[in-house]
Order: structure tokens, then sequence, then C-alpha cells
């Protein structure tokens, strides 16, 4: 019997978006019509984030641009060039690259399976269950929320194309504790660490076509002496994973994108290679995560935190809105600004007019703790903003930046003038003396913030174009939604009136105050 096999490469398991609709295509064809592509259409958003990381990897090796001991100056004129050029990727090169690790791309392959372990076969006394790799699906003790059809007593095959996303996913977005016992040599354990990407937000420059946004992805080499055969993606490395050893230290291109997974995986597929209907799902490595600056987060300063919890990438937040982020694109960093730009858009400059132009960012966030809580994903796209960042309108770029601080600022007023309010109320209608220590977000800060955010969205795009103070249109924005909220409550709260006057005065103080004397985002907390 033949076993089962499934050539990503050739078989059509990855969605793309062309003019004239969505096709499935393998990994050949991708990058071989890529500037005939307009985007990749993976409907699972963490799948495509991942997959971007890997076809970047892929376009470094096919257009030259790994190598290491290209000058900054030349790597970017090639880049252009190649931007520039309506051809695509050369056909022969792609073809190339694939042939060299044929072998490496088969989802089922017996030895070297495309970003799995086969010896987890061995080495892992259980498997851990299909429906523990799909998001979305209960596993173990957990709920069935959504489809009672899926628990670990019937567990429903997956398409083989399904599981190459969940898989993309598990790698970089994978949970941190409990998993399937592992026996590697003396070391067994059945701990793991969180994906490299876990509870982060990724800020994607996209272009006009597939081909534009790979090529835009890229980022130069900014070390030095990098041996150029040292980096290798997975499915490049000339030996299966070691568990035991310490992983090799982070590269550029290939590791920093592709190699930095503690999770460790083997799917199980049914005789036809079709589905798959069991996996072994463990961990990769026991040593501590390698350190590396990932091209696609922003990365938060805290001077005032120790000196390793510094610098840290951006959280995902369901419930910020992306514009509160494009200061953060925009701005080049500096010691002064709490945010570093994602190292991607900081060689955005150097593009042709055209592409510059029509660059949009396409964002992914996953909203979850560091262990194994998922709350929400989220995707955002954003208009063609590049054209008003620092380097090419310097005054726009500031102003974006103004009118988001000055939103985050009457945010965090309200939150603490509505809570205040509330403990006025709350206290004197109970002739009790309000609660000391840390106190939670009072029901009326949640429904003004509510209230608040998207009205101060409406008037961010309106202030970007417009001089007006901005602190003192939020701040109407602010006092208008705290009053909505809490309308209701001056009907059958005596003791509310006189406590949300105090609060909106509060706010009306922020929005008239001159603005050398107002507090900074930071300095107030701002975020919800």
């Amino acid at each position: 019997m033949t076993p089962p096999s499934y050539p990503i490469d050739v078989r059509p398991c990855v969605p793309v978006r062309r003019a004239d609709g969505v096709d499935d295509v393998g990994l050949r064809t991708l990058l071989v019509d890529a500037h005939r592509i307009e985007d990749l259409a993976l409907p699972l958003p963490l799948a495509r984030s991942a997959l971007y990381r890997d076809l970047t990897a892929m376009c470094a090796r096919i257009t030259g641009l790994d190598n290491p001991d290209l000058p900054l100056n030349d790597w970017l004129e090639i880049r252009r060039k190649l931007l520039e050029s309506s051809d695509g990727f050369d056909p022969a090169a792609v073809h190339a690259y694939f042939d060299t690790h044929a072998d490496r791309f088969d989802l089922f392959g017996p030895t070297r399976p495309w970003r799995q372990d086969a010896s987890l076969a061995v080495q892992c006394p259980k498997r851990s269950g299909i429906n523990t790799l799909v998001y979305g699906r209960p596993a173990g003790n957990n709920l069935a929320w959504f489809n009672a059809s899926h628990t670990d007593t019937n567990p429903q095959p997956l398409p083989a194309r399904e599981a190459l996303w969940h898989l993309l996913a598990y790698h970089y977005y994978g949970p941190a504790g409990r998993c399937s016992v592992r026996k590697a040599g003396s070391l067994s354990s059945g701990q793991l660490q969180a994906g490299p990407l876990r509870t982060t937000v990724s800020f994607h420059p996209r272009g006009r076509t597939l081909y534009e946004t790979l090529l835009l992805h890229l980022v130069p080499y900014r070390g030095d002496g990098q041996d150029p055969d040292a980096d290798t993606c997975p499915w490049e490395q000339p030996h299966g994973p070691d568990p035991v050893q310490a992983p090799p230290e982070i590269t550029w291109p290939g590791r920093l994108l592709t190699g930095r997974s503690v999770h460790a995986a083997l799917l199980i597929p049914d005789p036809s290679g079709e589905q798959v209907t069991d996996a072994y799902l463990t961990w990769a490595t026991q040593h501590p995560a390698l350190d590396a600056t990932d091209p696609y987060l922003i990365y938060d300063l805290d001077p005032k935190a120790p000196a390793e919890r510094r610098r840290r990438p951006r959280r995902a937040e369901a419930d910020r809105a992306l514009w509160r982020e494009y200061d953060a694109l925009l701005l080049a960093g500096d010691e002064k600004r709490p945010g570093c730009r994602p190292e991607a858009f900081t060689t955005l400059n150097n593009i042709p007019q055209a592409v510059s132009a029509g660059l949009r960012v396409w964002v992914c966030g996953f909203d979850q703790d560091g262990k194994v809580n998922n709350r929400i994903w989220y995707t955002g796209l954003t208009p063609r903003i590049w054209l008003w960042a620092q380097e090419h309108d310097p005054v726009k770029a500031s102003r974006i930046a103004a009118c988001r601080d000055a939103a985050e600022t009457l945010a965090a007023v309200l939150r603490t003038a509505a809570d205040q309010a509330w403990r006025d109320t709350v206290s004197l209608s109970q002739h009790a003396p309000p609660r000391r220590g840390k106190q939670r977000i009072s029901g009326w800060a949640q429904q003004a913030l509510a209230a608040y955010w998207p009205r101060a969205e409406q008037a961010f795009w309106q202030l970007i174009d417009d001089a007006r103070p901005a602190h003192g249109v939020f701040a109407a924005e602010a006092i208008t939604a705290l009053g909505q909220s809490t309308s209701a409550a001056l009907n059958h709260m005596p003791n509310a009136g006189p406590a949300l006057a105090r609060a909106i005065q509060a706010l009306r103080s922020i929005g008239a105050a001159p603005s050398d004397t107002r507090p900074t985002a930071g300095e107030t907390h701002a975020q919800p």
C-alpha cells in the first residue's frame, strides 16, 4: 500500500485571492504567480500571519536577499529593482529552491514531515488528539461551547490542508503549560513554553500584489559576521530536530522568521492522506527560548522596568482600536517614545513611489493569556497610511501622534472620574466609607469607555486635518459618553448628580488646560 503523502509545494492547500476570486494553490504556484495574486486568503488569521513569515524566508532565498555580506545600500537597491519589475519571482529559482528540499515539504513524509518531528511517534507514549490542535474545538475536560460534535470521545477528522493551517498557528501561537509527555534520552517532561507570537499583535506591510507584500516583508541584515551557511529554516536543516541539544542561535533571516518555535508536532493521517485523524503535540526544547526581535511587532519601552523587562512586544488587545496604533507605525522610534516601530517598516522609504502610495498594513492580533486561555483573534487593514509617515509628512505624522495621545489621556481621565463618581455615589447611598486599596474598574467607567472610544475614533479622523485643540474635542466626547452611560442613574440615585458634576468638571479642566500642563497618556495610565 502506498504510504500517505501530501506535498504542500504542489497540492492546492493555500487559499489565495486573485482578481477573479479565491483559488487554492501549492507553494510553488503561489510564489511563481505571486505577482498575479492579490493576497493570501487563509480563513485562519493566525496561520496567515505565520505563513507570511515562512514565505518571506523563502522569498529571501529565491531572490538572493539573504546574503549577509551585501552592503545595505546594495540590498536596498536590489529590492527596489525587484519591486519595479512586473515579472515576479524567477520561476526557475522558485522550482530550484523546492527541488532542493522536495522531500521536506511533504506533510506526511516518513522521515522529515514538514515542520514536524517524526521521532514523536516513539518518544511520546500517548497521542494528544486532533481536537487539541484545532483552535475552536474543545479538548480534554473543556466544555463544547460551539459544536457538541467535537468531543474527545468523538473526534472528527480534519482535512489535510486545514491541518496545515492549524499546525502553523500551533508553532507560532501555541500554549504553555501541560502537554503530552515526551521522553528524549534521559530527559522526560510534560511541560512546554509559550509560542514566540503568543499574546502579540503583528503588523504586516501589504502591497498591491503578494509579490510586493513579500518583498516589503524583507528586512536587511544588521548584524556582524554571520556565516551564510549557518542560517537554516527547519525544513532546510540537514538533520531532524534534536530536543536535547540547546537550540542554535537566532540567525537572519531563516531562524529569525521560522526557527523560533518551542513546540513539536506530528500529524497522523488517514490511509488516503486526505485527512488528519490524530496528532502528537508536545515540547521541542526545554532550554529557555532565545530572545529575538520579530520584525513585525511593535516593542514598547518602559525605562522604569528592570532591564530584562524593559522592552516587550505590544500585547494584543481586542478592545483596542487599530487607529490607536498608527503613531507607532508612522513615527520613527526614539528614546522618548514608548513604542518602537516594527523593524520591517524602517526600510520602506527606499521603495518605488507607486508601491509606497499603495502600501497598507494588515494587522493580526491574538488576545490570549501567556499560558492556555484564548480570548479572541482579530484582524484589521489600514488605509494607505504610509505617505503620512514621518519621513514623508512629518507634520501629519506628528498630528496623528498628538491626537492619539490626547484621546488616550482623556480616556484615562474619564475612567478615573467615572470610578470616583461611582464610589462617591455608592458610599454616600450606603453611608459607608469607600473601599481602600486597589479598585477594579466600575460599571460606570466600563460603560462610559465603551461609549467614548467609537466617538473618539470619529473625532480622530476629523482632527488629523483640523487645527482645533485635540484635548478639548476629546474632552467633549468624553463628557457626552459619560452623560449617556449614566443618565439612568440620575433618576434613581439621589447622590449621583453632584458626583457626576465633579467628574464632568475634571474632564473639562483637562480639555481646557494649556498643552504644557496636561498629563501625558503614560502618566495617567490611559490604557483602559
